[in-house]
């Protein structure tokens, strides 16, 4: 008997259901049936179900003759079922990587419960991706979305209990959620998300306006006059169906007052004795006035439009009173020749190249004072004693009129203007694979409205531009042509820690991430992609994590573009989420081998001399879409860093069999390292330092 019986109904699916399948497939946890339930689908569904039936035989397909819609599917999948859980899941929708595994281990944390209500997101035809807004932090779980694709069932808690669908129309599965969780003597929640929810732009009856959404008022009137606990399930239902009421993706304005009045009767039907309306809106629900209603959405909606247009032109006045002050400071203001403006990757924070050279200068060069610019998002991440200012800020506009330098590895905000005299020292965060600068104008997909006149006139304020190695010096000069800067091939200053580190102090790094002793350290970080949204592995980590083995541990490093976080939760005991450590350069000293694929951080790595093993499964989409200076995958002397995978398995084959470090790897590092790291030497921030503050 499987631990899980997955029970996915279909019907209208077929662009969607081989991902559905296949992220059910990929799971590192394979203690399950799959029951695919033809909803009597008039295109492919059942063709491809029995495809993915014949290649696994934990793959069933059910066939039903007649349609009984999306409720009757699942109860037929039920009927079929043999796990120990039950788990839906829609055939447009996919479990998120290491999904099964994670929600294994939570129900068998919490010693096998009734139900486990686990977290989820959402994503769109766009691919945006976002959180689902639950909150699993104390509230009642009654609070949770009600489906039925956000919970595990013990199947002999469903038929003890009696659970089932409503038979027809849309929500379903409200009546059995809400009851699931109402009388389950057991019960746990892992906010982890698991499901990724799609929100279609066609075909899907819950994502279309109509008088079908009134059926919410029948469910939670069906749940009211059964349940137990009325009282605990009422605001919940008030707040659901008038959810439905606001949303014009599910009514149409002219439906608003039937369903108003069938939500009012809902309302005096089943109103605890002793409840307080929450808020206006219920309110005018309790009396039943529609004209109520509609006068506070008016007054709500006249308030947020009266606060947006006061906060536009609030922000616009100060702005300009802002841009006049600097305007004046350029005019009288002296240059403050001790006065050096820091700033990396957009204002995040203090890190990178600036960061290096402006702890170099506090030690050679103490009589310059040095200024990091930051956003008031980052301001948390500035080191104790490291002097900041906050980006449009008075004093950032002041410290932009007087600093005699200016070093950043991106770009100043708000439109600076360089004075006669300053100085510009242009760092660069990475050397280049992907096309860059003016190289991008063929790529088009990568370039999000790069205006390229503002990029070159920002390249014209250039006085010096870094470099590591050679390759990078000829790729700056190309694509960030102009007069006005010279190039400085002293090396990165981010770099010298990886050739001044102690072994003690790496082994301080290591246990501070949890590593323990004997552990082998993989660290793996993806680049992103300009044609994805969101963090999403092509990697199922957990399944990852397993294949190595308990003497390895995965550190997994998100690109910073999706936050602070890779969202991994408590995915698996052997991967550790390092997305929001301070300092990338820690990660690298303390790990045994880089795992990556287009990120700049390979060359970086590269000057520990330790194995680099490139993980590309999209690497051909990746070059269309961006561009590249060179074939990763090539497999030259120079061009290729080591071992190479396109697939998972070849992935874990590599480190099985020990292919990701062999002779051969070693020969390609070291050419590797020859061309990119040629002027890094642990000496970098002290060049850049003298040459700038020190007259050479």
């Amino acid at each position: 008997m499987p631990r899980i019986s997955l029970i996915v109904p279909v019907h209208r699916v077929q662009g969607y259901l081989r991902e559905c399948l296949d992220s059910v497939l990929s799971q590192s946890h394979g203690d399950w049936e799959l029951l695919v339930v033809d909803d009597a689908s008039p295109d492919a569904c059942g063709a491809i179900a029995a495809e993915y039936a014949r290649r696994d035989p934990r793959v069933h397909l059910v066939t039903l003759d007649d349609r009984v819609g999306v409720g009757g599917a699942r109860t037929a999948g039920v009927a079929r079922a043999g796990g120990d859980y039950l788990l839906f899941l829609d055939g447009d929708d996919t479990l998120l990587p290491g999904a099964l595994a994670a929600i294994d281990a939570a129900l068998r944390e919490g010693g096998d419960p009734d139900v486990l209500v686990y977290g989820h997101d959402r994503t769109d035809w766009w691919d945006k991706v976002w959180r689902s807004g639950d909150d699993f932090e104390g509230g009642d779980p009654l609070g949770l979305t009600p489906a039925a694709w956000n919970r595990a069932i013990r199947r002999d808690f469903w038929t003890g209990h009696g659970l089932a669908f409503a038979s027809e129309g849309p929500y379903e599965d409200v009546v059995m959620a809400h009851r699931a969780v109402l009388e389950a003597a057991t019960l746990a929640t892992l906010p982890r998300p698991c499901v990724r929810w799609r929100r279609r732009r066609a075909g899907a009856l819950a994502g279309a306006p109509g008088q079908y959404h009134f059926a919410v008022v029948e469910r939670y009137g069906e749940l009211l006059d059964a349940a137990p606990d009325g009282a605990r399930v009422f605001p919940f239902a008030v707040a659901r169906v008038l959810d439905v009421l606001d949303d014009p993706t599910r009514t149409e304005p002219a439906d608003r007052p039937e369903l108003f009045r069938l939500a009012a009767a809902l309302h005096r039907a089943h109103r605890p004795a002793g409840h307080a309306p929450a808020g206006a809106r219920e309110q005018a629900l309790a009396a039943g006035s529609w004209s109520a209603y509609q006068k506070q959405e008016k007054a709500n909606s006249r308030k947020k439009a009266v606060g947006s247009s006061l906060a536009r032109r609030k922000k616009a006045l100060r702005a300009r009173v802002m841009r006049a002050a600097y305007r004046a400071d350029l005019r009288t203001a002296r240059l403050d020749p001790a006065l050096a403006v820091y700033g990396a990757y957009w204002n995040r924070g203090v890190s990178c190249n600036p960061a290096a050279i402006h702890a170099k200068a506090r030690e050679l060069a103490p009589h310059i004072k040095g200024v990091f610019v930051v956003s008031s998002r980052h301001k948390e991440r500035v080191p104790d004693g490291v002097p900041y200012v906050i980006e449009g800020s008075r004093r950032y506009w002041q410290t932009m009129a007087t600093a005699t330098y200016l070093i950043n590895n991106s770009s100043f905000p708000g439109g600076f203007t360089k004075r006669p005299g300053q100085v510009y020292l242009q760092t660069h965060h990475g050397t280049p694979l992907k096309k860059m600068g003016l190289d991008q104008r063929r790529y088009p997909a990568g370039t999000h409205g790069i205006s390229f006149d503002k990029v070159l006139a920002h390249t014209d304020q250039w006085d010096y531009s870094l470099s590591s190695n050679p390759h990078s010096t000829q790729v700056w000069e190309r694509v960030y042509p102009s007069a006005a800067y010279a190039p400085l091939e002293l090396g990165y200053p981010r770099n010298d820690v990886y050739f001044r580190t102690s072994d003690a102090r790496i082994r301080d790094i290591r246990r501070e991430l949890g590593i323990a002793d004997g552990q082998r350290a993989i660290l793996y970080a993806p680049t992103h992609r300009d044609y994805q949204k969101g963090f999403l592995p092509r990697l199922d980590l957990a399944r990852f994590a397993d294949a190595l083995g308990g003497d390895h541990v995965v550190l997994v490093r998100a690109h910073y573009f999706y936050g602070t976080g890779a969202g991994l939760a408590d995915a698996h005991p052997r991967l550790i989420d390092v997305t929001g450590h301070g300092r990338v350069e820690d990660l690298c000293l303390a790990a045994d081998a880089l795992v990556t694929d287009y990120s700049s951080l390979m060359f970086d790595y590269a000057c520990l001399d330790r194995p680099i093993v490139t993980y590309a499964p999209d690497w051909q989409a990746y070059r269309l879409a961006r561009g590249t200076y060179f074939d990763l995958l090539s497999g030259e002397e120079g061009d290729t860093p080591g071992a190479v995978a396109t697939t998972q398995d070849e992935l874990v084959e590599l480190f099985r069999d020990g292919g990701w470090d062999t002779a051969g790897t070693r020969r390609l590092r070291g050419a590797f390292r020859e061309r990119f790291c040629a002027y890094d030497d642990g000496g970098a921030a002290e060049r850049v330092v003298r040459r700038l503050f020190l007259n050479g």
